[in-house]
């Protein structure tokens, strides 16, 4: 009955590790891709706004994304909230996730320039 017991929580504590080591995976950070981001940018974003430093003015009413990181309204949250909310003058993308982080990252890193 002991030896049962001992194999059974030995067999719980095995089980409780290995969810454990997984869910922690599952968690891992991962690290915006600048690169991508302006990928993203420039594929889905170039038509109606001015993506990066230097370019040619795409369009009038769509501000450039240096003007939209140097606002002092902008931060990581808020553009998050604007990219999953639907809006009227701009297209819905569906990024995934990790193409949302990448293209806000892009448009944050924008506002040292």
């Amino acid at each position: 009955m002991r030896l049962a017991r001992t194999c059974f929580m030995a067999t719980g504590l095995f089980l409780a590790l290995g969810w454990a080591s997984t869910r922690a995976a599952d968690l891992a950070v991962r690290t915006p891709d600048l690169a991508d981001g302006k990928a993203i940018a420039e594929k889905w974003c170039g038509h109606c706004h001015m993506t990066g430093p230097g370019e040619k003015r795409a369009g009038d009413a769509a501000p450039t994304f240096t003007a939209i990181a140097r606002m002092p309204s902008t931060t990581e949250m808020s553009l998050r909230a604007f990219l999953q909310t639907p809006h009227v003058r701009m297209p819905d993308y569906h990024l995934t996730r990790d193409e949302s982080a990448d293209l806000v990252a892009y448009i944050l890193s924008l506002s040292d320039k």
